[in-house]
């Protein structure tokens, strides 16, 4: 059995998408792993499934490239948006979108007939607050050395946990080193995505993120959110920033504490394949 998948990205985010309406999928888990894969694989950051809801208009199911179930992506919601409206499975400019961390709301921005950009809320961000690592306290997990003394960082749940750190520079966080180290903090026992964010002015964050499950990607929308949301919440930006990214640039509105988050930014279509089913 032969299935059409479509491979998109946001930001360089780049997944596989999958209407499982027209083609139900078993054992994504192992797929994603399979298809994710650079050389023997697509050669994505996961896999992506599009389903109906009883609850929404549509649903989204999200799996990294090692397999794990991930709730909630940010750049993923968007490409969803484009795709839903640009194969003709809606008409609507407002879709709900069912996920595991609840139903989201994409709004989207179209000039003739191509989805330039969607606008997410992506709910009300939850249990912000510091976090003492204890490095190089009591728990000795690991010895990052003296050119990473990260003892604080700022934890925010958009839906999936995130660990948001704050450095003067950038180009001095070795983040293939550190990130899998951070993700599995023992203060996080389900793991954590991280996020080091640079902050430039009130209004402009530049941040690299380990995604959990992935690694190192080029953007991370749910991470976007929370790196605008613990800068706000430190008071080194307001209510409005753009969040710089190795893949692109995301605008981050939020009002404040128990007030929902929006998100917008591009989604982007690479190309149409088929793949074959060998179970």
């Amino acid at each position: 059995m032969k299935i059409e998948f479509t491979k998109m990205h946001g930001l360089g985010n780049d997944y596989i998408y999958v209407n499982t309406m027209k083609y139900p999928l078993t054992n994504p888990e192992e797929k994603s792993i399979a298809w994710s894969r650079p050389h023997t694989g697509i050669g994505s950051d996961g896999l992506v499934l599009i389903g109906d809801s009883d609850k929404a208009d549509f649903s989204m199911r999200i799996f990294n490239a090692d397999g794990s179930e991930a709730k909630m992506c940010g750049n993923a919601s968007r490409c969803i948006g484009k795709y839903l409206y640009e194969y003709g499975l809606t008409t609507k400019m407002d879709i709900l979108l069912d996920t595991l961390s609840g139903i989201k709301e994409l709004h989207l921005q179209v000039k003739e007939g191509k989805v330039e950009s969607v606008r997410v809320d992506m709910g009300i961000p939850a249990d912000i607050h510091w976090v003492d690592m204890g490095i190089p306290a009591d728990i000795h997990w690991v010895d990052l050395g003296d050119a990473y003394p990260f003892q604080k960082g700022v934890a925010v749940s958009m839906g999936n946990p995130h660990l948001v750190i704050f450095v003067d520079k950038m180009e001095e966080v070795a983040l293939a080193e550190v990130g899998p180290v951070l993700e599995r903090h023992p203060l996080f026992p389900d793991r954590v995505n991280v996020e080091f964010a640079q902050v430039l002015d009130k209004e402009n964050i530049r941040m690299r993120v380990w995604e959990r499950g992935s690694g190192i990607t080029q953007a991370c929308g749910t991470g976007a959110c929370a790196t605008a949301v613990a800068a706000a919440f430190s008071g080194q930006c307001g209510s409005h920033a753009t969040v710089c990214m190795d893949g692109g640039d995301l605008t981050i509105d939020w009002a404040g504490e128990g007030q929902h988050l929006y998100m917008t930014g591009p989604a982007v279509k690479v190309f149409d394949g088929t793949i074959e089913l060998k179970e």
